[in-house]
């Protein structure tokens, strides 16, 4: 489809199932037809006149997505306005997100070898950004797009931030990301909650993949069962989170698996790549797992690696293929988003005010109301 010209006109495009819902239920997300390629897209629509303070931040968007050419990043076809409306033209991500997959089918985590195989890609997607000049800061599992081919996209760059400025490239950057503050609050940093006069650089998204691996392994958001105050004070102490499995819920004396709400029925029917995920009380991840959060987590941002020393750890030794290769076989058995019928996306789903917030107290006085598992969003 690389020789596809998506036209900047919106009688090209016949809309189909809505999908998805964001900016704060002000654009709506649907599977559209190509009429002169007959392929499938997504379209998300955004209503201009709800969203007026975020022109800047949209027209920020369009252009990162065009200026960012990667594989394992999702791309814009084109973007036009129709009406009072502005419409983005992009790939269709056939099964939605990680965050999707896990609510879906796998509510105990994914085997550590998918999960590899996902990462692998993230983190190569973030290693292009850093080298770019660009803070992803949103690096969460409901950013993380799969294609029905097993193809795996980084998207979410709404939030990203540039470390350069006059053509010199900064040492850290001071912006707190207000927009998505209170959605993003457990993968951020610490040093970027802590907003102090030592700012933060690239690998702050570091801190962001170690969360973003325990959510994919475990099936739930890090700290999201936290009192938000509780959550901050702990990062910055430095707590963090652990795998579970036999190695970590067994040093916790006296728990019982029935006494950790955990859910075990993580199999979807036929499938080799997704069934038969064990109870986390059976199952162990490898050593190298367990060393890879252990680097992203530091505390001291200085002790972690960068995108492109990640890539070279052990745990990654176990990608050989593809991600095609690997993760389109295990998706055979999920239904795809194109199956949905339209009207699935209920229009009462939750949604709190996501607009901007000062600081990180504002933020964490909306992170209270908040629901952490996010509707799937092209954003």
């Amino acid at each position: 489809m690389a020789d596809v010209q998506y036209e900047g006109d919106a009688r090209h495009y016949t809309l189909l199932t809505l999908i998805g819902r964001n900016f704060e239920g002000n654009a709506v997300v649907h599977i559209a037809r190509h009429v002169s390629s007959d392929n499938l897209v997504a379209v998300r629509r955004i209503n201009l006149d709800k969203v007026k303070d975020s022109f800047v931040e949209l027209h920020q968007e369009c252009n990162f997505s065009k200026l960012m050419q990667h594989e394992h990043i999702l791309p814009h076809y084109t973007s036009f306005v129709n009406a009072n409306e502005l419409w983005v033209v992009m790939p269709l991500m056939e099964h939605g997100s990680a965050r999707d997959l896990l609510d879906r089918n796998c509510p105990d985590g994914l085997k550590e070898s998918v999960i590899a195989q996902i990462m692998r890609d993230v983190v190569l997607a973030l290693d292009y950004l850093h080298r770019m000049g660009f803070i992803h800061r949103s690096v969460k599992a409901s950013h993380i797009l799969l294609t029905q081919s097993g193809g795996v996209h980084l998207s979410g760059l709404r939030t990203a931030v540039s470390m350069v400025e006059e053509g010199k490239r900064l040492k850290a950057v001071f912006d707190f990301p207000t927009r998505n503050a209170v959605r993003n609050l457990p993968w951020l940093a610490t040093e970027v909650l802590e907003q102090n006069l030592l700012g933060y650089d690239a690998k702050s998204d570091i801190y962001s993949v170690g969360i973003t691996a325990c959510e994919l392994s475990n099936g739930c958001v890090p700290f999201s069962d936290m009192v938000p105050m509780k959550m901050l004070l702990e990062k910055i102490n430095g707590t963090t989170p652990k795998l579970l499995d036999c190695s970590t819920l067994c040093d916790v004396d006296g728990v019982q698996p029935q006494d950790t709400g955990l859910r075990v029925d993580s199999g979807i029917g036929g499938s080799t790549g997704l069934a038969n995920v064990p109870d986390p009380y059976q199952r162990r991840f490898s050593t190298h797992f367990h060393d890879f959060m252990e680097v992203c987590l530091r505390r001291d941002p200085v002790d972690r690696p960068s995108a492109s020393q990640l890539l070279q750890h052990p745990f990654f030794k176990q990608v050989r293929k593809s991600s095609s290769d690997v993760l389109g076989p295990m998706l055979q058995a999920v239904h795809p988003l194109s199956q949905l019928t339209e009207g699935k996306v209920d229009d009462q789903s939750e949604y709190i005010d996501n607009s901007e917030v000062g600081n990180i107290a504002e933020a964490v006085e909306k992170f209270e109301s908040l629901d952490m598992v996010d509707p799937w969003e092209f954003d």
